[in-house]
């Protein structure tokens, strides 16, 4: 088990290879450990096509980043500068936060870190004969493009990084087979989930399912209970602290 063999409890992870990083120290400070079974890893589209429809996306009249990756390939392949007449989106907290540390202040998010609540915004409510730059990855978001287009938006699609799927680890699933401290599945990606459960064998779903998930949203709460988890909670959005917030209802009072 390594160096978490002492640990009460702990976080089973879905995200993408290299970005565990926030939710391992969260759950570190609660004194919990983290599995890691990411699905995919994220890729540069670092290629004139993809070039080309992140500039277009930039010049739209409002620019809508759906995660802090999107930010990051973004501003690696050209900066960042906001115009006067434009409103820039981010999808929640955390993508906002990526915006500001490239020279963004002014990005907007909402508070309910959805696609509802994305849509809910007043900057989207109005989008007849308005621009709209959405900068992604492909099936990123996927219920954004089509609501954005029903509101009258001339969409620019940018999809400048891929999820190159990966093996599930096989370190990470002996982990989860031996373990026998508590443990929840943190959901913040149903594809992630699909993937993930698409590599397992018959035994190895079973072992994840058997444990209570946590989901980001509502739409993530539906996803885990068809997918056979027998207990979902929600949390009030993605981020780390959101998640370890709605987990202390499944261990309560174990956890600090």
């Amino acid at each position: 088990m390594g160096p978490d063999r002492a640990r009460a409890w702990y976080v089973i992870s879905l995200r993408p290879q290299g970005t565990h990083a926030a939710l391992r120290q969260a759950a570190a400070r609660c004194g919990a450990g983290l599995i890691a079974l990411s699905p995919w890893k994220l890729v540069a589209r670092d290629d004139a096509d993809a070039r080309d429809q992140l500039r277009q996306a930039l010049q739209a009249d409002v620019v809508l980043f759906t995660s802090p990756a999107a930010v990051r390939f973004a501003a690696a392949m050209q900066p960042l500068a906001m115009r006067a007449h434009q409103a820039w989106i981010a999808t929640g907290s955390g993508t906002r936060q990526a915006l500001g540390r490239h020279g963004i202040e002014a990005a907007i998010a909402p508070t309910r870190m959805d696609s509802e609540g994305l849509l809910a915004l007043p900057a989207l409510s109005d989008l007849a004969r308005r621009s709209v730059g959405l900068v992604t990855a492909p099936d990123g978001r996927g219920l954004l493009a089509p609501a954005l287009q029903a509101r009258g938006a001339r969409l620019h699609l940018a999809q400048i990084y891929l999820r190159q799927p990966l093996p599930v680890s096989a370190t990470g699933l002996q982990r989860l087979r031996e373990l026998e401290a508590p443990a929840w599945v943190a959901l913040t990606s149903a594809g992630a989930l699909r993937q993930v459960l698409q590599q397992l064998a018959a035994d190895a779903q079973r072992t994840l399912l058997i444990h209570p998930a946590v989901a980001a949203s509502a739409r993530l709460m539906e996803a885990a209970t068809d997918a056979g988890f027998g207990r979902v909670v929600q949390a009030q959005g993605p981020r780390p602290a959101q998640l370890l917030s709605a987990a202390k209802a499944l261990f309560s009072p174990g956890f600090r």
